[in-house]
């Protein structure tokens, strides 16, 4: 210990400053849920929190007993999503169409019509309900006076039923359930069907009221159309006829079908067809030519026209008889000889008949070709008459367009019009509602409230909440340590220890005996200090308190003297220079102390007091000077540590409360570690966390805190256990029993 300073720079290197990051240990010491500190939370309280519990039980059970019953009738509907249909398959008047996905909110919108002021006001004036006296009876009301209003009785009537109505609609289903509660059974299930029969009412009436305006819609536009019909085709006629516009009602096609036009002028039909037939007349003319041409350009007989003209075909055959017929006469005869002759003669007759043949087969080729020339050139020449008409007519056919689209357009729309008010005349009055009812309401035997086991249910619950609020706000707001949990809790510091209460007052004579549960809690506390940092036991150790008589005396004592049975060398000091106190523990006189080190240089030796311990020595406090802060604070003071750590193995310093005094804080700062000795079950009102408050302002090492004067059996013996006070009484009973 000749380097103190180096030893404490070590010491804060390696433990958790608690006075920068408070959180830091809460957060190594518990988790997010301390289970260990609310189960100590609740045994603490457990009084408190039973007598909630039971007061708010009692308050159910007499309340409920007090309340008069009430009955709940329900009755059952189902909303489909549209009417079904009345007229015909292809009829969607009295169809209310809604959109697939948006099937939830319309069921959402016709519960919020059940719901709504309308409807109730609808089964008020069915049921009578303003000024009947039954049912202010049985909403438990006070009939209204003769000073109120008509228009505040209606209302207060409305109110009541509105606020005693339920309605429910299950998440995947279209069956609503209409429930209405009041004092009289008869009335809740008259009530329940009267919402019920009045909701189909009303949408039907809602349907009704749409169709009828609609009508009165559709015949008003209807006669507005009807009129620009009227108009349009008048304009349409005036028009044609100033300007000789001749219409047909339809251009038809070739093949029979009419061309989508619905009508055309006569100039346009004829220029059509006259072009079709100048187009036939050519291809008939370039076939014709190219027959002609065929025919003319070869020989004759080798002409497919020839060819194929069927005398031809006979004549060419009867001359390749008779050429057949000559060759065999001139292979026998010779020329002169009169076969010969004779098929010489027909021979000739034959191809002079083919001639003929051919060239009358020729002159019909080209008369067709002539014919089929004139009749191109003529239908030309007629169709470039009809295109200078067409084109002069075609200004005028703008204009006729324009207004036969509007003459059309009118028309098409007065036929939808026409339409849609024949089929609302058909449907008027006849409607089905897309709400039906599955069950009617019945009387009730048996009331739905109140309910005892209901109520008690809910009073447990509510009073479980306000016994946890209550323990949770007792302690935020107080700060007194009343279980071993409340340090790590509250205080954010370890805790290495619990001494319990003395039984018989004297904790003195408990330490003297080994083995009391004192003893044991020191001894406890000495292996906790052995190991509280890293370095192993501090060298140099304050104990403190935060207010007098809180056990730091004693701890102080039975820390040092439990070190020096260990076999160290250890020196308590008495640094309470304002109400000393470890001198009377052995007997010495405080004339000489710890001040007269201070206020002199006298060697330490010289106050240096003997214990029973051979390794155990102490430092009284000495006289009381008149400003112990000022001599505390001072270099001599932080020599006389110094010192006493060079010498001695550990040395303890037993100092004053902090509340109220400097001196706690100053000596904090010259030691290795300090002790927080917290008093169990004392009142605080703050004072705890204000000392600590003040002791980490000055960056102390804080090696934890020990709860002292701890009553074990105040939570049911537990404490007791857990820490081993009762050890040595049950091997003390199990010795007798052996």
């Amino acid at each position: 210990m000749n380097d103190q300073p180096h030893l404490r720079e070590i010491h804060l290197a390696n433990t958790v400053d608690l006075s920068d990051e408070p959180d830091a240990f809460q957060a190594q010491t518990r988790g997010a849920f301390d289970f260990r500190y609310i189960a100590a939370a609740i045994r603490s309280n457990l009084l408190l929190i039973a007598a909630i519990i039971l007061v708010s039980l009692a308050i159910s059970i007499v309340s409920t007993l007090l309340d008069t019953p009430r009955y709940t009738a329900a009755s059952t509907i189902q909303i489909n999503d549209a009417s079904d249909r009345v007229i015909g398959e292809n009829d969607d008047s009295t169809q209310q169409a809604v959109n697939a996905f948006d099937v939830d909110r319309f069921l959402k919108t016709q519960t919020d019509v059940l719901k709504s002021r309308g409807l109730a006001q609808r089964v008020a004036q069915k049921l009578k309900l303003q000024g009947n006296p039954d049912f202010y009876k049985a909403m438990e009301v006070s009939p209204p006076d003769g000073e109120m209003s008509l228009e505040m009785q209606r209302n207060l009537v409305l109110t009541l039923l509105s606020s005693n109505l339920k309605v429910n609609l299950p998440r995947d289903s279209r069956i609503v359930t209409i429930q209405f509660e009041s004092a009289d059974p008869n009335l809740s299930a008259t009530v329940a069907n009267a919402f019920a029969s009045e909701f189909i009412q009303s949408n039907l009436q809602r349907k009704f009221d749409s169709s009828s305006y609609a009508r009165d819609f559709v015949a008003n536009q209807l006669e507005e159309a009807k009129q620009r019909v009227e108009t349009a085709e008048r304009n349409l006629n005036e028009y044609a006829r100033s300007t000789g516009l001749v219409r047909t009602e339809s251009t038809v096609r070739r093949d029979g079908s009419a061309s989508g036009d619905t009508g055309g002028s006569i100039t346009a039909a004829s220029l059509a067809q006259i072009n079709e037939a100048a187009n036939r007349a050519k291809s008939d003319r370039v076939v014709a030519e190219g027959r002609w041409r065929a025919i003319n350009s070869g020989s004759l007989l080798a002409s497919r026209e020839v060819l194929a003209n069927p005398t031809v075909n006979n004549l060419m055959t009867e001359r390749a008889k008779v050429e057949a017929a000559l060759e065999e006469d001139l292979a026998r005869h010779l020329d002169d000889y009169p076969s010969v002759r004779q098929k010489r003669a027909q021979l000739d007759k034959i191809n002079g008949e083919l001639q003929a043949v051919a060239v009358s087969v020729r002159n019909s080729v080209r008369n067709e070709y002539l014919a089929a020339q004139s009749a191109e050139q003529a239908l030309i020449q007629q169709l470039n008459m009809l295109k200078s008409e067409t084109l002069q007519e075609q200004d005028k056919n703008v204009q006729y367009g324009l207004l036969k689209r509007d003459a059309d357009t009118s028309r098409t729309l007065y036929d939808g019009l026409l339409k849609r008010y024949n089929e609302l005349n058909a449907t008027a009055g006849i409607s089905s509602s897309n709400v039906s009812i599955i069950d009617l309401a019945e009387r009730p035997q048996f009331p739905s409230s109140p309910n005892l086991f209901k109520n008690m249910a809910i009073a447990l619950i509510l009073g479980f909440g306000l016994a946890a609020l209550t323990v949770f706000l007792k302690d935020q707001l107080d700060d007194a340590i009343r279980v071993p949990e409340d340090v790590e809790h509250k205080l954010r510091l370890p805790l290495l220890g619990v001494v319990p209460k003395a039984t018989d007052g004297d904790p003195d004579g408990s330490l003297r005996d080994p083995k009391s549960p004192i003893s044991e809690a020191y001894n406890s506390l000495r292996g906790a200090l052995l190991y509280s940092t890293t370095a192993g036991l501090p060298h140099v150790m304050l104990v403190t308190s935060a207010q007098a008589s809180e056990g730091k005396t004693t701890t102080s004592y039975a820390t040092a003297s439990g070190l020096a049975r260990m076999g160290r060398r250890v020196v308590l000091v008495d640094a309470d220079l304002r109400r000393p106190s470890i001198h009377r523990r052995v007997g010495y006189s405080n004339e000489r102390g710890l001040t007269n080190l201070l206020t002199t240089q006298d060697p330490i030796e010289s106050v240096m007091l003997p214990t029973s311990q051979e390794s155990f020595f102490m430092i009284a406090s000495g006289p009381v000077p008149p400003s112990p802060t000022e001599l505390l604070s001072s270099t001599r003071m932080e020599e006389i540590v110094t010192e006493l750590a060079s010498k001695f193995d550990v040395v303890v310093i037993d100092s004053p409360p902090i509340l109220g005094l400097a001196d706690a804080p100053v000596l904090s700062a010259l030691v290795d570690g300090v002790v927080f000795v917290v008093e169990s079950d004392r009142g605080r009102r703050g004072s705890l966390k204000t000392a600590l408050r003040r002791l980490r302002a000055m960056r102390p090492v804080l090696l934890g805190a020990v709860l002292t004067k701890f009553d074990p059996t105040r939570s049911g013996n537990r404490y007791s256990e857990y820490y081993g006070y009762q050890y040595y009484t049950y091997e003390h009973t199990d010795t007798k029993k052996g």
